[in-house]
């Protein structure tokens, strides 16, 4: 028996009429607000959180592709789903790869056709990391926390990551333990640091656990403030 087709536009939060724009832009909020480094690695949540993870990148590496999403659009017409409210019917900006029913097999389309196809847990959280890091550094470049074709840190990166690690210089107020709390704190960063050559999201994949959670947290307030003001 094989297993039902998923919603990806449902998991996306999107109308199955999205344009890409609004399928990247609805990736980017959905991985930020489930992402497993949010919550620590021995939280009841992060096995859940994890499975989500997975399924939204699933999701947008179906939807991204024109023509993976004509191919699961195909198979998802011959299921029922109750959509996402359709608020782009006006929108003329960009044409949506729609099903050709010629091309068509009714019953014979499994689902596994679409998303990373991994062969097991540990394959499909490389594939949704390798992923997510792509995007990452796009929201960090337009944050100006990286630069260039390989996404160098920026001084900019280096002070948010300062700030979320308690190493910024407000914090060591003269005595002596904030100073030492800033010492410990510094050299941790500074032996990240040292790294040369790595892109942002290597450097952030070797911060602790916590400071990652304070990153993300802090990222997926920028990006959903972009969103409410756009």
């Amino acid at each position: 028996m094989s297993s039902p087709l998923p919603d990806y536009y449902s998991i996306l939060e999107i109308s199955p009429t999205s344009t890409q724009q609004q399928i990247r832009d609805a990736y980017k909020k959905q991985a930020l607000k489930s992402h497993p480094d949010r919550v620590p690695s021995d939280s009841p949540e992060r096995s859940a959180r994890t499975k989500k993870f997975q399924q939204i990148n699933d999701a947008y590496y179906t939807l991204s592709d024109a023509s993976r999403r004509r191919d699961y659009d195909t198979a998802r017409s011959y299921h029922s789903y109750s959509s996402v409210p359709d608020d782009n019917d006006d929108d003329p900006a960009e044409e949506i790869p729609r099903p050709d029913p010629s091309s068509s097999s009714k019953g014979g389309f499994p689902w596994s056709a679409f998303g990373f196809g991994a062969k097991n847990a540990a394959e499909e959280e490389t594939y949704s990391n390798e992923q997510f890091g792509g995007v990452f550094e796009e929201m960090l470049r337009e944050e100006g926390m990286a630069e260039g074709q390989d996404a160098r840190p920026t001084s900019k990166f280096w002070s948010v990551i300062g700030a979320v690690s308690g190493g910024a210089m407000g914090f060591i107020v003269a005595n002596l333990p904030g100073a030492l709390a800033g010492t410990v704190a510094g050299n941790r960063l500074g032996a990240v640091r040292d790294a040369r050559g790595k892109s942002v999201y290597s450097v952030f994949q070797e911060l602790p656990q916590g400071d990652k959670a304070r990153l993300l947290s802090e990222l997926a307030a920028k990006v959903f403030a972009h969103a409410v003001g756009s």
